[in-house]
């Protein structure tokens, strides 16, 4: 079959579109993985930003009781968190529900999926807004600063384990400019250990190509049939930390959907919420807080 002049011409054009298109988001992910493209804040100015925005639950009294960071998917903080948050407060823990999109503006589907596939707040973009947030804990005083407990869901693990990654004053996330001010030599010192739910762990994660060696005993939580975050590629990174001696352990949940535990989705999602599973999930956590957070 010949093609016309004028089809060969709109042929090549829609290739091109198509070729700059590709262009463009492969530049945008490479410009926000290495931090080239992501504004850096001072800690105090970031720190301003997130804490109108926290959400605590609380024991009764005024502590110092352990407290869990609670960071949302890509979607932002739904019913989930406020879950986790209940269940926390049962067995005598505070919680911290750390909101990375509402004071960004993030709300929108057409906005929220660009978390998600990548464009927009990487991990190691949102690992600032996590380690800004364990500095804004230290100093709340119903919190005990030696037992803190990072908890996150689909990016929100991403997040955590970016920064694990990261390990600063190593390395900064991509968003901050220095460490908060007042911050101890160790500005992850208290962390005492991280759940990590059905968390995205592929090539964009900075654990896959260099996992963390600070001792932080850590729990996955995975779905076996899992579409959105492959589960085998968390196991892969468990098992090299797992060889390399650091404390890890894996629960894996079969004929479950990414995001298990979340009953609040978008219309027309695929995934579903699975009540037993969410319930068996959280006692496996709440018996790792019981032996390793301490």
């Amino acid at each position: 079959m010949r093609w016309s002049r004028r089809t060969r011409w709109v042929v090549i054009g829609a290739v091109a579109v198509v070729a700059a298109l590709l262009l463009a988001i492969g530049g945008n992910s490479i410009g926000r993985y290495t931090g080239w493209t992501v504004p850096r804040l001072e800690p105090a100015a970031l720190s301003a930003k997130l804490a109108p925005w926290y959400r605590v639950t609380r024991p009764d009294g005024s502590g110092p009781f352990p407290t869990a960071l609670l960071l949302s998917g890509c979607d932002g903080p739904k019913d989930n968190l406020d879950r986790w948050a209940a269940m926390l407060k049962g067995i005598g823990w505070a919680s911290i529900v750390v909101d990375s999109h509402g004071p960004r503006g993030i709300s929108d589907y057409e906005i929220w999926r660009l978390v998600c596939t990548g464009q927009l707040l990487m991990g190691s973009e949102r690992a600032g807004d996590l380690l800004v947030a364990i500095d804004d804990a230290r100093r709340m005083r119903f919190v005990d600063p030696d037992r803190i407990v990072l908890i996150g869901s689909s990016h929100g693990g991403w997040a955590i384990m970016d920064l694990l990654s990261l390990d600063p004053p190593e390395r900064l996330p991509t968003n901050l400019a220095a460490l908060p001010p007042g911050a101890p030599a160790d500005p992850l010192a208290g962390v005492a250990g991280a759940i990590l739910l059905y968390p995205y762990c592929g090539q964009a994660n900075r654990a896959r190509h260099h996992p963390w060696t600070r001792p932080v005993p850590t729990l996955f939580v995975l779905a076996q049939d899992d579409m959105i975050a492959p589960s085998g590629l968390c196991v892969d990174i468990a098992d090299r930390m797992a060889a390399a001696g650091q404390p890890v352990e894996v629960a894996r949940f079969d004929a479950v959907t990414h995001g298990f535990d979340q009953q609040d989705r978008s219309p027309l999602s695929p995934l579903e919420f699975d009540p037993e599973a969410t319930a068996e999930a959280m006692a496996i956590a709440a018996r790792f807080l019981g032996e390793k957070a301490r």
